[in-house]
């Protein structure tokens, strides 16, 4: 529970790297961060799978029944842009996080590194002011033509971090549409919701502003602002965008507060760093008539399990 009175100035990116290019990525990051720090924010928050970018677009060479290998090439080159937690990458990260004293939340492409090495996850990352990784959440379940990219999560890294600002919990893009999950991070005593997405639309705000109210908590919605621009041409997919406008996602990133209202209004159509500061004492005073898992529940109708088992497929034993 966060103490009444406490504020929290916080930054939120609208960008995208080079698409497949990590070291873009990284360092924009750090580029962000040093603006971040000098506008006295403490916590920074990226786009969904900002390292090392979302393939808008991009068919991978998949239709139904048949892949092309120019397809898994491209996917190869993703695979090499990807992070492992921890790793080099992370190390990294940590080292800006704690050179600009800033709570950084990221999206990225993470590579599995327990099994075989080849899947990616759509993974949100927290790092902490003293550069240490604080946890990880992975999507639960990639939405469309994503399930071609990115495995499913489980249960295991729905990852609620403690600040001394409150309570920070993410879900990603359209896992903010299952009202379960919402629920279980609500359950989780959340203060602050992050929701790195890749969508630009207008309904995405209706969301943001229903998590809010119903949730009662900050909700902080990073999206990119990406061209084609951001493109190698000489992806063997490069085609797949070839016809499509310059600007391929128009952003839309804001931050809404626990009674639905804008703290900062959505920016579109450029890229940005958006600044909004956070008055944690309405968390609070929000939930005097409403508060989804507690006095507003009914336990008696209604309940939720939550399995935070990690699943795996192979046992070691003895």
């Amino acid at each position: 529970m966060v103490r009444m009175g406490q504020n929290v100035r916080i930054a939120v990116v609208q960008a995208a790297p080079v698409l497949f290019d990590k070291e873009s990525a990284l360092e924009r990051i750090a580029d962000y961060a040093s603006q971040a720090q000098s506008q006295d924010a403490r916590l920074l928050v990226f786009p969904e799978v900002f390292v090392a970018g979302y393939p808008r677009g991009l068919s991978f060479g998949a239709r139904v029944g048949s892949r092309t290998m120019e397809g898994r090439k491209d996917f190869a080159r993703y695979w090499e842009s990807a992070v492992d937690i921890p790793g080099k990458d992370t190390l990294r990260l940590g080292e800006i996080a704690r050179e600009t004293g800033l709570y950084l939340v990221i999206g990225v492409v993470e590579r599995d590194g327990e099994f075989s090495g080849a899947t990616l996850y759509n993974t949100i990352l927290y790092i902490g002011p003293d550069g240490e990784v604080l946890g990880k959440h992975r999507k639960l379940m990639p939405t469309g033509a994503e399930r071609l990219l990115w495995g499913q999560g489980d249960g295991s890294t729905l990852t609620v971090i403690d600040t001394p600002f409150g309570r920070i919990g993410g879900l990603i893009c359209w896992e903010n549409y299952m009202p379960l999950a919402r629920t279980a991070m609500y359950a989780k005593g959340i203060d602050i919701l992050v929701t790195p997405t890749a969508d630009a639309r207008d309904t995405w705000q209706a969301t943001l502003r229903h998590i809010a109210c119903e949730g009662r908590c900050y909700v902080i919605s990073s999206n990119q602002y990406a061209t084609k621009s951001t493109y190698p041409e000489d992806l063997y997919g490069y085609d797949n965008i070839a016809g499509d406008p310059e600007v391929l996602c128009r952003g839309g990133s804001a931050v809404v507060g626990p009674l639905g209202e804008y703290v900062a209004q959505p920016l579109y159509d450029e890229e940005g760093l958006i600044m909004a500061e956070l008055d944690m004492a309405l968390v609070t005073q929000s939930r005097f008539d409403f508060d989804a898992v507690g006095h507003y529940s009914r336990p008696d109708v209604f309940q939720l399990t939550v399995n935070e088992s990690k699943q795996s497929i192979v046992r070691f034993k003895g």
